[in-house]
C-alpha cells in the first residue's frame, strides 16, 4: 500500500480517470458532432468505457497470453505489439460506435 491506497483500487481509479480524460478530449476535438446532430453524453461515455474495457483490459490480456505463452515472444516486446493492435481498434470502436450520432 502507498498512501493508504491499495494498488488494485489505484489501478481502477487510474482506469476511470484515464478513460474520462480520453472521453473529454475525444468528445471536444476528435469526434465533433455537427450543429444539427445530437449525441447523448451519458450513452457515449458508457460506450467509451466499454470500448476501453474491451480493448485495454480483455483484448490486451488475450494478446499478451498469445504472444508470450503461446508464441514465446519476449515479455518486453509483447506489450508494444499489443498497443499496435489495440490502439487502432479502440479508435475505430470509438469512431463507429461510441461517438456515433
Amino acid at each position: 500500500m502507498y498512501l493508504g491506497l491499495h494498488y488494485f483500487l489505484a489501478s481502477i481509479l487510474a482506469f476511470i480517470i484515464s478513460v474520462l480524460n480520453s472521453f473529454y478530449w475525444n468528445n471536444k476535438f476528435v469526434f465533433k458532432k455537427g450543429e444539427d446532430q445530437k449525441r447523448s453524453i451519458i450513452q457515449s461515455l458508457a460506450k467509451t468505457y466499454i470500448s476501453y474495457a474491451f480493448t485495454g483490459l480483455i483484448l490486451q490480456n488475450v494478446f499478451l497470453f498469445l504472444l508470450i505463452d503461446i508464441w514465446h515472444l519476449s515479455k518486453y516486446l509483447a506489450p508494444f505489439f499489443c498497443l499496435v493492435l489495440t490502439i487502432p481498434l479502440n479508435f475505430v470502436l470509438n469512431k463507429l460506435w461510441a461517438f456515433r450520432s
